[in-house]
């Protein structure tokens, strides 16, 4: 690639701590907070400052919720804080609204919220407590009224987005250049965040066997849901007999029916969101972006008086948000000079990438190299 280039074109339930006075599962550290056997990190009085209400999945997905609370609990235990995640009813927006209002009854001063499903939640509750602060990750408060919803960051509340786009060409490139030509995708739910995901898989595919001479065919679907399913680990088990090589998973559960296809299969893995090295030996990468470091970033602001309330935020390559696993990753060809290379492209803006603002449907990106065969839910 030469000069300036352009791409084709979730009753509240909540983790409940120990007795006041019970030991820490993990001891105590010098603050005099405790670790207690949920892994909430409490005062010894049992209060706390920082709240998670999780989505439709837990603190243990290997996903978007792990990932956040990762970062929550690394803040905390580096910095002497206080945090609880509240897990709800049911991943509705009134059991979200319950179980963030409890947290702030129960002394929360900020409430951090991971994924696009708080957006109406967080829009709801953010002007009723105007002195809690609201970090809202992937996402910006609306009011869900379609098809034009209006949206508002109040001053106490900071959404959180990610440039998924990049991360996904950074797969997409890497895939082909490391010489996979059969490819799929395989998202969840058709929101933004897993549209910009797979806009960019495509669009990285397309650069890459534009400078091979290659031609790349991919399968390409959205499930619908984040779950685990039968039909998509048969979808997925369907597409790699049929020659699919290498499946990018992108939506919570939803890589765990295609890694669950692809050991039965030898099939190939890229995981989403975090590292998901650990959860199958057919995982070759993972589309990362910064969850842990983002909640951070904003916690640290919280607590140094620079809180960024009223913005919304987007952050990418330049601001080091997005990545591959680089040391974890499983390439043949695809080299860490190749990795440095591109990134260093998407940060400094020469790569310019279309989003799910810029096409309706994937086959509207125009990358006249990959053979897309979109699958309608």
């Amino acid at each position: 690639m030469i000069g300036s280039l352009a791409a084709c074109g979730g009753a509240a339930q909540t983790s409940t701590p120990p007795a006041s006075g019970a030991p820490a599962a993990s001891g105590e550290p010098s603050t005099g907070v405790t670790e207690d056997s949920a892994g909430n990190i409490l005062a010894a009085d049992g209060s706390f400052e920082i709240a998670m209400i999780t989505d439709k999945g837990d603190i243990n997905d290997k996903s978007f919720n792990q990932g956040t609370w990762e970062g929550i609990k690394n803040y905390c235990s580096e910095n002497g804080k206080t945090c609880k995640y509240y897990k709800p009813a049911a991943a509705t927006t009134d059991d979200y609204v319950t179980s963030m209002e409890q947290a702030i009854k129960d002394g929360a001063k900020v409430v951090v919220t991971p994924g696009f499903l708080f957006e109406e939640p967080v829009y709801k509750v953010q002007d009723q407590y105007p002195d809690v602060k609201f970090i809202l990750i992937d996402g910006n408060p609306n009011d869900a009224v379609q098809p034009n919803p209006t949206y508002k960051t109040a001053d106490n509340t900071v959404g959180v987005l990610f440039s998924e786009e990049q991360v996904g060409y950074l797969a997409g490139y890497a895939a082909v250049k490391d010489g996979y030509t059969n490819l799929g995708f395989m998202g969840g739910m058709a929101v933004p965040a897993v549209v910009r995901y797979g806009y960019g898989f495509v669009q990285g595919a397309d650069a890459a066997a534009a400078e091979l001479g290659e031609t790349v065919n991919m399968n390409y679907y959205y499930t619908g849901d984040f779950a685990a399913t039968p039909e998509a680990q048969t979808m997925a088990a369907g597409w790699y007999t049929s020659g699919t090589e290498v499946i990018f998973g992108c939506g919570g559960s939803v890589g765990n029916s295609v890694m669950a296809a692809a050991e039965a299969s030898s099939g190939k893995v890229i995981g989403v969101d975090v590292d998901q090295s650990s959860e199958s030996d057919t995982v070759i990468s993972s589309a990362m972006k910064g969850l842990s470091s983002a909640v951070e970033q904003m916690l640290d602001h919280y607590y140094n008086d620079s809180f960024p309330g009223g913005q919304n935020l987007t952050l990418g390559a330049a601001d080091n948000a997005v990545e591959l696993p680089m040391a974890t990753s499983k390439w043949n060809n695809f080299t860490q000079e190749d990795y440095d290379t591109l990134f260093s492209k998407l940060a400094s803006g020469e790569i310019t990438l279309k989003k799910d603002t810029d096409a309706e449907i994937p086959t509207d990106l125009g990358c006249a190299n990959v053979t897309l065969n979109y699958i309608a839910e």
